[in-house]
């Protein structure tokens, strides 16, 4: 078996290629990230190279010279540092996935499994209460990742009428937790308070990011195809949160949370803007129905349950109830 992960540098690839290289000691691994890959001196079957994912001559040709049988494409933007552009970040998640599908299928790779997002669905006020992977991939126009997403997104259904024999898998993760992990989200839970938008529930779907890891080497191993969302069984509303990290639960109504969202982006104060409330007041929701049943993997964690082993992982005190 040889495997190439994209974006091995970061948290996920990292877990990745650790997992692989102890249980799979015969499989070959590749992996290219824009940064070093700290620590590689460790894995005996791993070669790292760093790449721009964005060079699409140079993707081709190191995809042709790997010749893998499956690609974890993992490379994306999440958290942009600051003064990134989105014509940048446009590349990266974008023309950088395209340059590895075209890679993909010029050195006859069987599998490419791409890291999409809860998020390509979108922040809509129309969406349902739980989100199934037959739901439209709508994106969000205030939202940068929200709406590379989608158009990721859009790209593999072109690929997939074009170029049938390379099979793709496609996950759809909610909000990834683990021991180690540091993000947006997990910096709303380190406030003083949980804000929320006055009149919603703001749910949200944890999986562990063990789980993503497992998810992924099934889907090698047995060379899945399709959509499926990544989340643990249940979801958690911004109330059950701050109860549980026993810190208040602060519901602003919209309209307010909107004008102070203005005036700080007025004075570049904050990155976010009036129409980005959206993020908390209509959250995609995520049915983990299909990966159940469909693909075969019931995640070990619930939602809530994986919240408190981030709780414990972080050392936070938490009350259960």
């Amino acid at each position: 078996m040889r495997v190439l992960i994209t974006g091995g540098a970061g948290y996920i690839g990292t877990s990745l290629i650790q997992h692989i290289s102890k249980s799979f000691p015969n499989w070959k691994i590749f992996s290219t990230d824009i940064k070093p890959f700290n620590g590689l001196e460790n894995f005996s079957n791993v070669e790292f190279q760093i790449l721009d994912i964005t060079k699409k001559e140079e993707v081709i040709s190191l995809i042709q010279k790997w010749k893998p049988n499956s690609i974890v494409h993992l490379a994306s933007i999440l958290n942009p540092p600051p003064g990134m552009s989105e014509e940048i970040q446009h590349k990266i998640d974008v023309e950088g996935t395209k340059n590895v599908l075209d890679g993909a299928v010029l050195s006859q790779t069987e599998q490419v499994i791409i890291t999409s997002s809860g998020a390509a669905y979108g922040y809509h006020k129309d969406n349902r209460d739980w989100i199934e992977e037959t739901d439209p991939i709508r994106g969000h126009s205030a939202f940068v990742y929200s709406r590379h997403k989608k158009e990721v997104e859009e790209l593999l259904v072109s690929y997939r009428t074009q170029h049938p024999e390379l099979k793709q898998l496609i996950l759809r993760p909610g909000t990834i937790l683990g021991a180690t992990v540091n993000n947006l989200i997990t910096d709303m839970f380190r406030k003083p308070f949980v804000m929320g938008v006055f009149g919603h529930l703001s749910p949200f779907v944890f999986i562990w990011d063990e789980d993503v890891i497992q998810i992924i080497i099934k889907g090698i191993l047995e060379k899945k195809e399709g959509q499926f969302n990544l989340a643990g069984d249940g979801a958690m509303t911004l109330k059950e949160i701050s109860s549980m990290i026993k810190k208040p639960y602060l519901p602003i109504p919209a309209f307010l949370l909107q004008s102070v969202l203005f005036i700080l982006r007025m004075f570049r104060l904050t990155q976010y803007g009036p129409d980005q409330i959206d993020f908390l007041r209509y959250r995609p929701v995520l049915s983990n129905k299909k990966l159940k049943t469909e693909f075969g993997y019931t995640p070990k964690f619930t939602s809530k349950e994986t919240f408190i082993q981030y709780l414990k992982a972080k050392g936070v005190p938490y009350h259960e109830r």
